[in-house]
């Protein structure tokens, strides 16, 4: 009997031991659970059911969060106080590495540069700007309906066939017959693929790569636009590079827009990409009735009122560059020298730019 009830109180205590131990075990497995990503998860359905729980988690948080900002902003508000900085989201744009070229306000320098560059005479108006624009040798079909489309889109710009001559001698055609810039549509596997921009008479020469094409007659809604001198919006051109840049692009335009035409065209850059875009505004007026309060009915119908909207219709094309050199003077492949060119070895961050 002794013997029985030793081994009895033997075989509780195991019991004892083994239930924490037990309780350890499962903890652990929930643990694991919790901290296991939706990618490790082998079974398809379990693995979008976790995915779905843990995005409805974080989507129950962030609105947590909002309400919790919002009550503290009214808070202040009606307390007299100064509310609480507002949240600014961390961005490719705003954390890109300092760069020293870019240009400040009070630079006096880059100031003192303009008056005397290559595009001065043409940006105050004591040269009207004049374009020629042709192809490479090897011409396409959208090649001739994006020249079109470029007419259109720029002022006093003529269009003149290749044929067989050389670049240097339309370089000098040009400069005979007073043109301030030149204008190459470079074509590959017949499509449009690289624009070569060449300032007149003393340069600089700009290679663009240029993708994404899209021509007006593919744009859903497009707009037809006027004759008008259009106006001109350049964004994000920071550094002293993109400063330079956008001093060509500006003269390929006049500087005294009409403004009756309602034309636009924009240049914004972005992350070293030049989106190019065209739009007119429209001005529109549109009725709204007053709404009637329930119960009565007046005879005499009211009023309604006028208000006049503002939109934007897309007249096309649409494209993207993006610059690959930028050499001092005119076009020179073999004796000219190079401002900047594009190097594979430079694209070892995210987060530099360069315009």
């Amino acid at each position: 009997m002794g013997r029985k009830r030793n081994l009895s109180e033997d075989g509780g205590r195991e019991d004892e031991e083994e239930k924490p131990m037990k309780e350890r075990r499962v903890q652990e497995k929930q643990e694991g659970r919790e901290s296991m990503r939706p990618s490790m998860i082998k079974n398809k359905e379990k693995r979008a059911a976790v995915h779905a729980k843990l995005k409805q988690q974080k989507k129950v948080e962030k609105r947590k969060k909002v309400k919790a900002r919002e009550a503290a902003e009214k808070k202040a508000l009606e307390l007299g106080e100064e509310p609480p900085p507002k949240m600014v989201p961390r961005t490719i744009e705003n954390t890109r590495e300092s760069d020293e070229t870019v240009c400040l306000p009070d630079d006096e320098e880059l100031f003192a540069g303009n008056d005397v560059d290559e595009f001065s005479a043409v940006l105050k108006n004591e040269r009207s700007p004049k374009i020629l624009i042709t192809t490479s040798r090897y011409n396409s079909t959208r090649g001739p309906a994006f020249i079109s489309d470029l007419i259109s889109v720029i002022p006093n710009a003529h269009y003149y066939k290749r044929g067989t001559y050389d670049l240097k001698k339309i370089v000098q055609y040009a400069n005979e017959k007073e043109f301030t810039s030149v204008i190459v549509v470079h074509t590959n596997r017949r499509e449009p693929d690289a624009l070569l921009v060449i300032g007149l008479p003393d340069g600089p020469t700009a290679h663009f790569k240029l993708s994404k094409l899209m021509l007006r007659k593919d744009i859903k809604n497009h707009g037809k636009p006027t004759s008008h001198k259009p106006e001109l919006v350049l964004t994000n051109f920071t550094t002293r590079l993109g400063h330079r840049v956008g001093r060509m692009i500006q003269s390929l335009f006049p500087q005294d827009p009409e403004f009756r035409g309602r034309r636009v065209v924009t240049f914004h850059n972005q992350r070293d990409f030049i989106f190019f875009r065209h739009h007119r505004y429209i001005f529109e007026t549109k009725e709204s009735k007053q709404k009637e309060s329930k119960g009565k009915k007046s005879k005499d119908e009211k009023n309604p009122q006028e208000r006049t909207i503002a939109r934007l219709q897309e007249c096309g094309p649409r494209f993207t560059l993006k610059l690959i050199s930028l050499q001092h003077g005119t076009f020179d492949t073999k004796g000219g020298e190079y401002e900047w060119v594009h190097k594979p070895e430079m694209d070892t961050s995210r987060r530099r730019f360069f315009l």
